[in-house]
């Protein structure tokens, strides 16, 4: 049985919850202060059609909150034209610039609005898993941090079994890349078939750990496998997500699967377009950093944080929930991302 560590981080303008699964983690939920409430998954509104796409067979929804509105497939004999009001849930929360998807629960009157916020990150934890207390405090922000960068990997290699797997996502799809790095006196059949089973593990982890979801295509070690047991690892590797959808095993040791989306990628949420650390994601990690200083030294009368003037901006009003023990100062000598926390009398 799988040895199951929770973690839930409350620092001023963001919760992270973290699961971690033998050792690995698998979840990182994220939610701040600066979401839409009717963006969160599982929210329920009360909508309006803004318009219709017949091409698309859907319709925008707006929410309440502007744009984007949200995305609402529409059924073969739905005839709600534009205006039309009703009662709707996110099933899948904003990417890459699109709005959240909608799942249509009835009609509705009145103007859109916001009728239950998704559950918050405790209650996400709770669910996946059920009856494991949560760490919180100094192991909890650690584990943010760790789970954090793991997260925004790309690789994993395992010498134990021979592993150097890469995954990265596309427009268009989920690559990943098993591959096998022979070691002398090791049973080169027996290596790649582990490494293949880790692999696969791994990928799966590391799809859950990201939020990614959509087309996956995974290039497995070998030609000529044998596809009732590749198929059964895979399976077997994706067993928790019951909406996973398999294809065969190609000649050419290619399996394809398809995910859903559920949560707004951790990618999108921590980096810039350019693949940098996005600005309120450093000036939530500058709290984050003076909270942590805080509580691992208790004794210390006053913490100052120094970063840069445009991350103080955001940081300095999320730090004063911290108490008088922690204060923000801006320096322009510093560098966009680096952090330098000095005890003050």
């Amino acid at each position: 049985m799988a040895d199951i560590e929770v973690f839930l981080d409350e620092t001023p303008g963001e919760t992270r919850g973290v699961i971690a699964r033998d050792g690995l983690y698998t979840h990182l939920i994220l939610q701040r202060e600066s979401d839409r409430p009717s963006d969160r998954l599982g929210a329920r509104c009360v909508g309006r059609i803004a318009r219709v796409e017949p091409g698309l067979r859907a319709a925008f929804v707006d929410l309440g909150a502007g744009e984007p509105f949200g995305f609402l497939p529409l059924g073969k004999d739905d005839k709600r034209g534009e205006g039309a009001k009703i009662e709707v849930e996110v099933t899948a929360e904003p990417r890459e610039r699109k709005g959240p998807v909608l799942r249509r629960l009835g009609d509705a009157s009145g103007e859109p609005r916001l009728l239950a916020a998704g559950p918050d990150v405790a209650a996400v934890l709770s669910s996946i898993a059920p009856g494991v207390a949560p760490r919180t405090g100094v192991a909890a922000i650690r584990a943010a941090l760790e789970a954090e960068e793991d997260a925004l990997s790309a690789s994993v290699v395992d010498p134990a079994c021979g592993l150097d797997m890469m995954i990265q996502r596309t427009r268009a799809l989920i690559a990943v890349d098993i591959d096998h790095a022979p070691a002398p006196g090791r049973d080169s059949r027996k290596s790649r078939e582990a490494a293949n089973r880790a692999g696969l593990v791994h990928a799966a982890r590391l799809l859950t750990l990201k939020g990614w979801g959509g087309l996956v295509v995974v290039d497995l070690i070998g030609a000529g496998l044998h596809g009732d047991t590749i198929m059964k690892g895979v399976r077997a590797a994706f067993a928790t997500e019951p909406q996973a959808l398999f294809g065969p095993l190609s000649r050419f040791g290619l399996v394809q699967l398809s995910l859903p989306w559920r949560r707004t990628p951790l990618d999108e949420r921590l980096l810039d377009a350019g693949g940098r650390p996005a600005l309120e994601a450093r000036a939530i990690a500058v709290v984050r950093r003076l909270r942590l200083a805080m509580l691992s030294d208790p004794a210390a009368p006053r913490f100052v944080v120094r970063c840069t003037p445009e991350e103080a901006a955001l940081a300095a009003p999320l730090a004063e929930a911290l108490g008088p023990r922690g204060s923000v100062l801006a320096d322009p000598l510093m560098v966009a991302g680096a952090v330098r926390i000095e005890e003050a009398l």
